[in-house]
This record gives structure tokens, sequence and C-alpha cells, in this order.
């Protein structure tokens, strides 16, 4: 079982700067890519940024410029910078990772979900 515990959610005015973190444990074999997505009130969820094991980024088009994707492998974390807070930044805010985990002798890929950490932007 892998668990993804994000925090550094709160409340920031508009311009401002919030850091989250998102840790995985568990029985990893290895992190693939992961990711920051998010999910407004009323709205669809839609994929903040990516990264890959390698470091390769993404970023949706509305946070380019303005967030930074990051991870530590040692750590097995991956952080999201967010920078110039916009209020139509405000949002649950959920990180996931496609990991290889040992299932009964097999090595199997699995897709894992965080709880999410609410950031809300004050204008």
């Amino acid at each position: 079982q892998v668990q993804l515990v994000e925090s550094g959610g709160g409340l920031v005015q508009a311009g401002g700067s919030l850091t989250l973190s998102c840790a995985a444990s568990g029985s990893i074999l290895k992190l693939n890519a992961m990711g920051w997505s998010r999910q407004a009130p009323g709205k669809q969820r839609e994929l903040v940024a990516i990264i890959s094991s390698g470091g390769s980024t993404n970023y949706a088009d509305p946070v380019k410029g303005r967030f930074t994707i990051s991870r530590d492998n040692s750590k097995n974390t991956v952080y999201l910078q967010m920078n110039s807070l916009k209020p139509e930044d405000t949002a649950d805010y959920s990180c996931h990772a496609n990991t290889l985990v040992a299932v009964k002798a097999q090595i199997r890929e699995y897709d894992y979900w965080g709880q999410g950490t609410q950031v809300t932007v004050s204008s």
C-alpha cells in the first residue's frame, strides 16, 4: 500500500506565495511521474503540473511562469511552489504518483492520489 500525504495549503492574499509538499510512503519499488491537480468548486479537476522521474516538467497554461514543480527522489516527495497567486487559483490541490509496487511477487504499476489540501487566495 502506498500513501500520499500533502501539506502546505492555506489562506493567502492575492500576489502571495505558497509551497505545497506531498510525501509518498509505503512499499514503493519506483516512483515514476508525480504531479499536482486541482479542483475548484463547481469545476472539473484540472492537471496543474507534472514531473517525470528524470525531472522533465509540464505545466497547465494558467500557471506557467508562476508555479514550479520539483521533486526530491531521496525523500519520495514532490513540491509545488506557487507564486503570484490569484483568486482563481483557489481550489483543492491533490498530488498523484505513478508507481511500481510488488504485488504477490509481481511488479505492478498503480496510480495513487493524496487526500488533497485546500488553497484559498483572497482578493
